[in-house]
């Protein structure tokens, strides 16, 4: 079966920047899992994931622009400390969900003073060529429930990247950080 919209994908994956260092990588974890057309990873690797099978391996040099977007600078601002209620202290490297004009996005705090937090909306692979390595592990057609409802990742931060506050945690201002303090423990997969 080749792989189309509507299609349940699983990829092992190794993402590395323009300079060959690894970025991410499914190795030793599960399989990421998604529905191909519906947004689900960046637009470039969406798009060359068409018509590949079970078993192929290639490699995909995804432009910025085709990936997390190119780096915005009116996405990093100053917000005034009291508005990290609930919060106790606020420090540089912490991600937040945030309402952004597209919807729920995260923001990662880059500097904090007596009384602003700089923060930028901008993810932290924007402006980055990404490239992929990748194997397909498997290809079937999805649920009607899974169309619907999208697929259950399980674990933390939906099983692969993308982090802020853990909204149903004991404290649901806990947040990721690069030194990977998070409610998950051990086994979050958060980055």
């Amino acid at each position: 079966m080749k792989i189309a919209n509507n299609h349940v994908v699983s990829i092992h994956y190794t993402l590395k920047n323009d300079a060959g260092e690894t970025i991410d990588s499914s190795a030793g974890r599960e399989p990421l899992e998604y529905i191909q057309g519906k947004g689900m990873i960046v637009p470039g690797l969406e798009k060359a994931m068409l018509d590949k099978a079970v078993g192929e391996k290639f490699s995909v040099n995804v432009l910025a622009s085709e990936g997390y977007g190119e780096r915005n600078e009116d996405m990093i601002e100053e917000i005034p400390l009291e508005a990290f209620q609930g919060v106790e202290k606020v420090e540089a490297g912490m991600s937040f969900f945030a309402q952004g004009p597209h919807g729920q996005m995260v923001v990662t705090i880059k500097a904090v003073n007596d009384k602003f937090a700089t923060v930028d909306g901008n993810h932290e692979l924007a402006g980055q060529n990404l490239n992929f390595e990748i194997e397909v592990t498997d290809v079937r057609e999805a649920t009607a429930e899974e169309l619907e409802e999208g697929l259950d990742q399980g674990g933390c931060c939906g099983g692969h990247g993308g982090c802020g506050c853990h909204e149903g945690s004991e404290d649901e201002h806990e947040c990721c950080s690069d030194e990977g303090n998070h409610p998950c423990g051990d086994d979050c997969k958060c980055k």
